[in-house]
């Protein structure tokens, strides 16, 4: 159960493909060797916009996809832009583009570029996407697809003519990619717990504890679009829809701001987190806590809770789903296993049984380690870019659509009016 092996020689074509006259080009030796280039396949030569987390998280996948999986196309790294040329091409340095840009529309119209990455704040999303589909590419939208529902809508709908041209695009909700959970969307699919009574989903995070951290844009509604609610809670909005294979019909909901007043972030980004300007505040304009109940298509009962106030938890993402037939549960903080009830068997050695999922036949791990050798969060990525490079490859639509994005974009306004309406049940229109 090897990797695949790469040709030899393998970086040096397509690595010259990425590149043009008019372009940042000074990314040393590595850059070539990092694309995972082969002479064999055709290159899907990626330009991504953003380079910090979800950036370096991106990169991980692209470059590793092709590595790891037999693809019908090969990732290229082609370029990577951002606004700091200096902060851009250390970021090229050291994730293995070929080039660099300080203009998303510039990289957008490039002709060595086949797909558009869009790794940046929600604010941003529609443009660069609608941009890019305009000029031809295929594009991945990090999540949430947008920061409204009428940005999302226009996004969905260039993406579906788009389609029609030959384009394909997708945003990025990785938690779908965990082994465990595509193994318990299988198992819900087979009918392994029958019909859904309940499903429960936490996402937990404690980075805003500290009143003083700085306000950082995930802190700025008109950057973020909203707070924990959209950060935290469109993954647990997705991953719900997708597990159950079915969508939310309403919502009753409460959110809460419990800093309204922070320090300005001096200096550049560190992971969630920056450093803070002396004396200097801002006012946080986002929920920093949503907790919502609902009802799925079948009548099936939901609750959801986000936040990043919760002292002691770092990411701990946890779903249930109980059934007439079983009960599945998944917690992200031990993510190469899943908890598995068959209430079909006698009570008298009926329970819970841990699935440790590493096996071949598991989603995704055919071309990974021996059984018990698990993966981690950075893996989500490759099997993000994995996928995605099989839909360009044979034509058909990626999963989670734009217009998936769009209904979880519609779940997390309807929970934000709600809130408003204290708590007031809000249906979902289709």
């Amino acid at each position: 159960m090897g990797q695949p092996q790469q040709p030899e020689g393998a970086g040096a074509e397509e690595a010259a493909a990425g590149t043009d006259s008019g372009t940042d080009t000074g990314t040393g030796a590595g850059a070539g060797a990092a694309t995972g280039a082969s002479a064999t396949r055709p290159p899907l030569r990626v330009g991504m916009v953003g380079y910090a987390f979800m950036g370096a998280a991106h990169s991980q996948g692209w470059r590793t996809a092709g590595r790891v999986f037999d693809l019908p196309l090969n990732p290229v790294l082609a370029a990577i832009c951002g606004r700091d040329a200096d902060a851009v091409r250390l970021a090229a340095d050291r994730h293995g583009w070929a080039s660099t840009e300080t203009d998303w529309r510039t990289l957008v119209e490039r002709d060595d570029i086949d797909l558009v990455d869009i790794c940046t704040p929600g604010d941003s999303h529609s443009e660069i996407a609608l941009a890019a589909l305009a000029a031809g590419k295929h594009v991945l939208c990090e999540k949430p697809l947008a920061n409204t529902v009428e940005e999302a809508q226009a996004m969905t709908r260039a993406a579906e003519e788009a389609a029609a041209r030959g384009q394909l695009a997708m945003v990025g909700f990785n938690y779908r990619r965990v082994p465990a959970t595509a193994l318990a969307r299988r198992m819900v699919a087979e009918g392994r717990v029958g019909r859904l009574r309940h499903l429960r989903v936490t996402y937990l995070q404690d980075w805003l504890v500290d009143p003083k951290a700085p306000l950082t844009w995930r802190l700025r509604k008109e950057l973020a679009g909203s707070g924990a609610l959209g950060d935290l809670g469109a993954h647990i909005v997705d991953l719900a829809q997708y597990l159950s294979g079915e969508r939310i019909a309403g919502v009753s909901a409460l959110t809460e701001t419990f800093v309204r007043e922070r320090p300005l972030p001096a200096g550049a980004p560190r992971g969630l987190s920056a450093g803070s300007a002396d004396g200097v505040t801002g006012q946080v304009t986002v929920d920093d806590a949503a907790v919502f109940t609902g009802r799925l298509t079948s009548g099936a009962l939901v609750s959801f809770e986000a936040t990043r106030y919760a002292t002691g938890r770092k990411n701990a993402l946890r779903i249930e789903l109980n059934g007439e037939r079983g009960s599945l549960a998944f917690d992200l903080e031990r993510l190469n296993e899943l908890s598995y009830h068959d209430g079909t068997e006698p009570g008298e050695h009926a329970g819970f049984r841990r699935i440790l999922v590493t096996e071949p036949e598991h989603p995704y791990l055919e071309a990974w380690w021996p059984p018990g050798h698990g993966l981690g969060y950075e893996h989500t990525f490759v099997h993000q870019a994995r996928d995605l490079v099989h839909a360009v490859a044979e034509g058909r639509g990626p999963e989670p659509s734009f217009a998936d994005g769009l209904q979880v974009q519609r779940v997390l306004a309807a929970v934000e009016e709600s809130a408003e309406k204290n708590s007031v049940y809000t249906p979902i229109t289709p």
